[in-house]
């Protein structure tokens, strides 16, 4: 494929819109600087350095896709509290919140990451710390979500469906968007993200597991067996239904999987030597679904993803690519 048609395809995803619906996440990153061993235990002790907080899982994706030059309604829910507050706060300016729900009754749910080093060294992670909001969501909020992320979706080229696993997102619940998009007339791309039960999902454009997943989902092991990986992305897609299968295989590259053609393997672009993959299945997906708003195919989507992905796993914890980026991406490339 000519790296016109990829350069092409960044022009042309300006002014395109990704509704994201499901599970926004508050990542938060607590630097320190290692001071010495504790006396107390054999741990160390961290100078406390400085705390962010930036958008993970749907929140992710949406800045994502804003970074790209798109426009993002993320639909979610979201607690009255602090987190969420400073998770919103940090949204890019070309992601639009007012479909986002926040109620008092459930709070946000928190990743921590205790990242430590010394002045002149890059801080590595210690430890994550998961404040998992999983109680039950309200009647009145899960309508309000439900009627937000109708809003989002009846208003965008694409949907993204971000599962992590938070109680919002489910399978009937994306079957149903989809009747009424079918019923509006305005059938477009719906791509999901799902940690652990993608095989429930049935019938939607594409989905994007990394290999561990579909290891995970189907009881096998991948590993470098080019036939398991065959046979792996062609269940996946038979038993989903999808339009089409792209599995992130890390320093792999991809692998996409498309009923009746053969299957298409990119290999990873960048150094192996990964930096931090901290959200970068969040970064595949919002390009993938940027690109088919956009009018991209299969194949064309999978190869922007690929540059993407390569280029967010050189960054440190939850990042964003830029279109920018992109482009001199490509154009190194070739």
């Amino acid at each position: 494929m000519d790296s016109a048609d990829v350069l092409a395809l960044i022009d042309a995803l300006p002014g395109r819109r990704v509704a994201v619906i499901g599970d926004a996440i508050a990542d938060e990153f607590v630097y320190g600087r290692v001071a010495r061993v504790s006396r107390e235990a054999p741990v160390l002790i961290l100078e406390y350095d400085s705390t962010e907080v930036v958008p993970g899982g749907a929140g992710n994706a949406a800045n994502n896709v804003a970074a790209m030059g798109g426009s993002a309604l993320l639909a979610a829910v979201v607690g009255r509290d602090e987190p969420g507050k400073r998770l919103l706060a940090s949204l890019h300016r070309r992601v639009n919140p007012r479909t986002v729900v926040r109620t008092p009754k459930r709070g946000t749910t928190i990743k921590t990451r205790i990242l430590a080093g010394g002045i002149h060294s890059a801080k590595q992670q210690v430890v994550r710390i998961d404040r998992v909001a999983n109680g039950p969501i309200d009647r009145k909020s899960r309508d309000a979500f439900f009627t937000a992320a109708m809003s989002a979706a009846l208003r965008a080229d694409a949907v993204l469906i971000s599962d992590y696993a938070g109680g919002l997102v489910s399978p009937p619940l994306v079957a149903k968007i989809r009747r009424e998009l079918n019923r509006a007339d305005h059938p477009v791309p719906i791509l999901v993200d799902s940690r652990y039960r993608l095989l429930r999902y049935s019938g939607l454009t594409a989905c994007t597991p990394n290999e561990s997943e579909v290891e995970q989902a189907l009881g096998v092991r991948i590993n470098d067996d080019t036939r398991v990986l065959e046979r792996a992305g062609r269940e996946i897609l038979e038993q989903t239904k999808m339009q089409a299968v792209l599995i992130t295989r890390g320093s792999r590259g991809m692998a996409l999987f498309v009923p009746g053609a053969p299957t298409v393997h990119i290999p990873i672009f960048g150094s192996d030597e990964i930096a931090d993959v901290t959200g970068a299945g969040d970064t595949v997906m919002a390009t993938m679904a940027l690109a088919l708003a956009a009018g991209a195919t299969f194949e064309l989507a999978a190869r922007l993803a690929n540059y993407a992905g390569g280029l967010v796993v050189m960054k440190r914890g939850t990042a964003t690519v830029s279109a920018a980026e992109l482009r001199d991406a490509v154009n190194r490339d070739h």
